[in-house]
């Protein structure tokens, strides 16, 4: 098929000569990839027509781009394109980082359990959504029936109820940067764990937030080392990430004082917190102070990355400030997969795969964890989440354990890199939920080998 509207410019005021500028325009439309080798061009009676120029000067051009081989005639078939240039070589460094190695076993925690999503059911639900109307305008706050099955969610599986305002947003890292931008001003100071999560660093500081890297324990944060002036503190305490501690319920209580003695809010992030097997969850701080609290949770640690979605449940207050940051800038949650999380919920499958991810989940975990201590290593991490950690004592040990691992086909994480400031704590957290099992016993015997000799 031909090229309808081609895209050239003539400038009649020019020097150049009209044939000229049509020859450079078909090359630098070759070069920069908007003609491709095999594109069927115009006659030369329509694009002189489209052009508003003679059929004489088209030809002139068509003749000059055939004398030097940018094209070819095929009888009673049309001119094409005879080649393009290749693209420019990427980066092999900026490919691998925006590619996941597919070659590896990958062990890297925050990846979701896909293999446990019904199928048919997921069919179904991106069926039914597509056959909704098409949006004419914009939902800010997330579309009304999606609000609606998050709070039903929570409620249900999370125990947080009340007059808290549920909001859609697009993810942890965008409503942290939402938060920063609708709440807080540059120079501001939010209070971080260290190791934590860096995505939710990078979104506080592209907001011209001072970060704080505030220490942690086996239980947690620590609240008593918490600088008093800071204006926020986020926080992963139903299974912090990603040394996997769980915030007990003292430790719960003194955030919610700190943050109520000093004026600071709290941004709980409960990314994985319907994880939960042996242990009954605590309850959330969004529960226990929701003055003070804002809480939010995502679908991309318990269905999958696809949907893109995740959500921020705050005081109305706080919920009307964000809604308004969004007006002034014109963005919104993408409602598609909102819509498909709607017919999840609508018809149980939700609740269904929730289920289903608990037996799934710690089969796993307790494959992996006696594959680690098989080789005398110690773990830690709540018995919740989909991943587990192997403190080890220098950045040397915990660089040489990964360095040996994907010699040997596993791809693994290092603590090192989640600070915000200079390292202290080295490790390697392990995620078990992407593999299937026979791969991940496969990888754990390599893991834990490979950390042991490290």
């Amino acid at each position: 098929m031909a090229q309808p509207d081609l895209p050239l410019l003539i400038d009649r005021a020019s020097a150049t000569p009209l044939a000229v500028q049509v020859a450079d325009g078909l090359r630098a439309a070759a070069t920069a990839g908007r003609l491709r080798g095999g594109d069927r061009l115009p006659s030369s009676r329509a694009l002189a027509t489209q052009l508003g120029v003679s059929r004489t000067v088209v030809t002139a051009a068509y003749d000059q781009l055939h004398a030097e081989g940018w094209l070819s005639g095929r009888h009673g078939s049309g001119t094409y394109l005879t080649a393009s240039p290749a693209a420019a070589p990427r980066d092999p460094a900026a490919v691998s980082a925006e590619q996941p190695r597919t070659d590896l076993l990958d062990l890297v925690p925050g990846t979701p359990c896909v293999a446990a999503i019904d199928r048919a059911a997921w069919r179904r639900a991106w069926r039914a959504s597509g056959d909704r109307i098409p949006l004419a305008h914009k939902h800010r706050a997330g579309e009304p029936e999606y609000c609606e099955a998050v709070a039903e969610h929570l409620l249900r599986h999370r125990g947080l109820g009340g007059e808290a305002v549920v909001l859609a947003t697009n993810g942890t890292g965008s409503a942290v940067g939402e938060l920063a931008a609708a709440l807080l001003r540059p120079g501001d100071a939010v209070a971080v764990e260290e190791p934590g999560y860096l995505r939710a660093v990078g979104a506080l500081r592209a907001a011209g937030i001072r970060v704080l890297p505030v220490p942690l324990d086996t239980d947690g944060l620590c609240v008593d080392l918490i600088p008093p002036h800071v204006r926020a503190v986020y926080c992963t305490p139903a299974h912090q990430f990603p040394l996997g501690a769980r915030m007990p319920a003292t430790r719960r209580v003194a955030l919610v004082d700190f943050a109520r003695r000093t004026g600071a809010l709290v941004i709980e992030d409960d990314y994985d917190g319907e994880l939960r097997y042996d242990t009954a969850p605590l309850p959330l701080l969004a529960t226990l102070a929701p003055d003070v609290v804002i809480h939010l949770g995502t679908t991309s640690k318990i269905l999958s990355t696809t949907l893109g979605v995740g959500w921020l449940v705050a005081n109305p207050e706080i919920a009307n400030a964000v809604v308004a940051h969004r007006e002034r800038v014109g963005t919104h949650p993408a409602p598609a997969g909102q819509r498909v999380l709607v017919e999840l919920a609508r018809h149980g499958d939700l609740a269904r795969h929730l289920r289903r991810l608990r037996r799934e989940m710690p089969p796993r975990r307790a494959l992996l964890v006696n594959e680690l201590r098989a080789h005398d290593l110690h773990v830690s991490g709540d018995d919740a989440g989909s991943h587990v950690t192997v403190p080890l004592p220098t950045a040397a040990h915990e660089n040489r354990a990964i360095t040996t691992a994907h010699s040997h086909g596993v791809l693994l994480d290092g603590l090192a890199r989640h600070h915000s400031g200079p390292p202290r704590e080295f490790g390697i957290p392990l995620g078990y939920a992407t593999l299937s099992p026979t791969d991940l016993a496969t990888a754990a015997r390599i893991a834990a080998r490979c950390i042991a000799e490290a």
